[in-house]
């Protein structure tokens, strides 16, 4: 394979909340030379530290994906590093100005648009593969997870989950051109099961949520008691549709 890197065109910008900080943040995703890689900048800190997007940084995948350098932490990553992946861009710096990424609806489809939006483009030099050569296994008992990497001469993903309930029963999904992310994975949602959000609360999260930016299955009978303390942290989500689909209080902004 001889494939070019690739960046994109222009600078974009698109601002939201986050999920668990309920913080508003904007972010904006900048073209970058080769070689450069995929960097997140945090411009609200001083010295704006930059923050690789490498395996070797993330510190939390409890409830989202979570990396951290120096003392610098970025949360939240994953519809960020899944767009700038299914995308097939290689170089890529995303400044923000806040800990953690908006969330949006809830999925990477406003982040594909965005980056689509400001256009995609080849740079002068050649791409740089990993090659999987012999069949690697991870498993983590705790969690009940496994992944499994298979060497294939082209890009394939095969995910399943069964949380083991009734409700949402086993999910699921592959993809066997990374070009298909686009119309096939990009509009997936984050969920959450409705007897985990007292936990989540419990534990300082996801003070940005609201039904607009997730599912929430309801998977068991709550009291009157945990509903009304439920109540008492959402309120009701305001959702505004604005032109081109674009949902809820997402700004999409285009640097001149």
């Amino acid at each position: 394979m001889f494939d070019k890197q690739r960046t994109i065109k222009e600078p974009v910008t698109l601002t939201g909340s986050g999920l668990h900080t309920g913080k508003q943040v904007t972010l904006t995703f900048k073209p970058a030379p080769a070689d450069h890689g995929i960097k997140f900048c945090r411009v609200d800190l001083p010295d704006q530290p930059i923050i690789d997007a490498i395996a070797d940084y993330v510190v939390d995948t409890s409830r989202g994906t979570t990396i951290e350098y120096d003392g610098t932490r970025l949360v939240t990553i994953e519809h960020v590093m899944a767009s700038i992946a299914g995308l097939s861009i290689d170089n890529i710096l995303v400044e923000v100005d806040s800990e953690e990424m908006p969330i949006i609806d809830g999925s990477a489809r406003f982040f594909v648009a965005a980056l689509d939006a400001a256009g995609i483009i080849e740079l002068d030099a050649d791409r740089i593969y990993f090659e999987i050569r012999n069949t690697l296994t991870l498993t983590d008992q705790k969690r009940k997870s496994e992944m499994v990497l298979v060497p294939d001469d082209n890009y394939r993903l095969s995910v399943m989950i069964d949380f083991e309930t009734r409700i949402l029963g086993t999910q699921y999904a592959s993809i066997s051109d990374i070009d298909d992310f686009k119309t096939e994975i990009s509009d997936c949602r984050t969920f959450v099961f409705l007897h985990e959000l007292e936990l989540l609360i419990n534990n300082n999260l996801i003070k940005g949520g609201d039904v607009s930016n997730a599912i929430v299955f309801v998977d068991r009978l709550l009291t009157e008691a945990e509903l009304d303390n439920l109540a008492r942290h959402f309120k009701k989500p305001k959702i505004t549709v604005l032109k081109e689909g674009i949902l809820n209080n997402l700004e999409l902004r285009f640097h001149n």
